[in-house]
């Protein structure tokens, strides 16, 4: 039995830890080729291992997605290594310090934007280049539950991933014709080193999540996995323009 996307060849940004190396990891498991992309070499070199120790294969590419030189070498590394690319999940992003919106330093608002928005608009700009010189693709961006909600103390991260949804949304009118998919999945509590980080800094955090989740747990890095490697799988073929929540019920409230 064949995985959902046998033979192709993805790009995953963030990819040193928490969600990107749980889609690298399984976009591997499913039959890609993955390039492991990420600022964190020690981290990525370590999902490379990972990748290789399930018999996938994989290799690292440094990439700040803040810089469109960075973005523009590794698309083109993906290529000239894969020969193709079918498969990104634009995953790289910051969180927030927080705080509330009239303390946010204005070097903090600048580098959330940088990453998190212009980050993610680079990574759409050089794959949709290559895509639709191509024959198309798919391609995921992480958003957040935080983008659909009012969450007091993360301004500056909940208007980048908003801003996030209406940039897919675009892409995905835009380039539909050319075959390209574009969609986002918006984890809501996850249990990654940035939730941890925010539970640790607000201790009442993590009640506040068990009563606003109506599942009643933090979510895993896995379970967003899941769904990016779906979304870019021909299963999903009639998919785009999607905001995919995986929160557990949280936007409901």
């Amino acid at each position: 039995m064949t995985g959902l996307v046998e033979g192709k060849a993805a790009l995953v940004t963030g990819a040193a830890n928490g969600i990107g190396r749980a889609s690298a990891l399984a976009f591997a498991r499913e039959g890609a080729r993955v390039a492991v992309a990420d600022v964190d070499a020690d981290g990525g070199e370590e999902t490379v291992r990972l990748i290789a120790k399930q018999g996938g294969e994989a290799f690292f590419v440094p990439c700040d997605v803040a810089d469109e030189d960075a973005v523009a070498a590794a698309v083109a590394l993906t290529v000239q290594r894969y020969g193709a690319l079918d498969c990104a999940h634009n995953n790289a992003g910051l969180g927030q310090r927080q705080v509330p919106l009239a303390e946010i330093s204005r070097a903090s608002w600048d580098r959330t934007l940088a990453v998190n928005l212009t980050g993610t608009w680079l990574c759409l700009k050089h794959e949709i280049q290559h895509m639709q010189a191509h024959g198309g693709g798919a391609i995921v961006a992480t958003s957040s539950a935080t983008s659909l909600l009012g969450v007091p103390l993360t301004a500056a991260y909940a208007a980048t991933k908003a801003a996030i949804n209406q940039l897919v949304r675009s892409a995905a009118m835009e380039y539909a014709k050319v075959g390209i998919r574009v969609n986002a999945v918006l984890p809501g509590p996850i249990g990654t080193e940035m939730v941890t980080r925010a539970m640790a800094e607000n201790p009442a955090l993590e009640d506040h999540l068990m009563q606003t989740v109506p599942l009643a747990r933090v979510g895993t890095p896995e379970e967003v996995a899941d769904a990016v490697v779906f979304l870019c799988s021909p299963r999903s073929g009639f998919t785009t323009g999607s905001l995919l929540t995986i929160d557990g019920g949280q936007v409901l409230h």
